[in-house]
């Protein structure tokens, strides 16, 4: 069983995050992006990690041995003292009722195991607890895994941006999910958690506790 806690980025796992944007994205952010991001109120950044136990801490995490057999990227982890491994990022901004999800990544060893669905219902139910009223994203047309994930949320399609990415010159999808204080939109989180909980046991991931989520932010 691998456990894992979600919890928002501190100042300590600037490099891990930094070598995490690098092997998803080639290198989307700098680190001083992201001490910008860090010190402004307006921005929300989560992360995934998995965990060893400790004496000290007395914290249910992955053992060492667990890191071999899931073949952990070395380069994303920290201080093997702490024994920690970075999995995830997730980052939105607040812009008056607005979540402006500008990142959503989980490392390429990772991927199709839930975890992206777990990061992207800590973002929005973050972004409700902080009575938003809508969310929206940019995504390529070509990333059709994205763009189902998104779908789950109840995300459709607003307008596009031409040639936004600058990597192959694809247009934008401008994504938008309204109604975030809604009933409706809190079943859509339930149920979209539900699923996540499912895919997580079959995956042998385990989330540190209940709360781990809403205690995210």
């Amino acid at each position: 069983m691998t456990f894992l806690e979600l919890h928002p980025l501190t100042a300590a796992e600037l490099s891990a995050v930094v070598k995490l944007d690098e092997l998803c994205f080639g290198g989307l952010w700098t680190r001083s992006g992201y001490e910008r991001e860090l010190d402004s109120p307006s921005s929300q950044l989560l992360v995934l990690e998995a965990r060893r136990e400790t004496k000290e801490s007395g914290f249910p995490i992955v053992s060492s041995e667990s890191f071999t057999q899931n073949s952990l990227k070395a380069e994303i982890e920290a201080d093997p003292t702490s024994q920690k491994s970075l999995l995830g990022l997730g980052c939105y901004w607040s812009i008056l009722e607005e979540a402006h999800i500008t990142i959503l990544a989980v490392h390429p060893n990772y991927q199709r195991q839930g975890l992206g669905q777990l990061m992207l219902y800590a973002l929005l139910r973050d972004a409700k607890k902080r009575q938003l009223e809508w969310a929206t994203l940019e995504v390529k047309p070509s990333n059709q895994a994205a763009l189902s994930l998104y779908h789950k949320f109840g995300f459709t399609e607003a307008g596009r941006r031409r040639r936004y990415y600058k990597d192959t010159g694809e247009d934008a999808l401008i994504l938008w999910r309204g109604g975030l204080q809604a009933q409706e939109f809190e079943e859509t989180l339930t149920h979209c958690y539900q699923q996540v909980e499912r895919q997580l046991t079959l995956g042998d991931w385990q989330l540190w506790t209940d709360e781990a989520i809403e205690e995210a932010s």
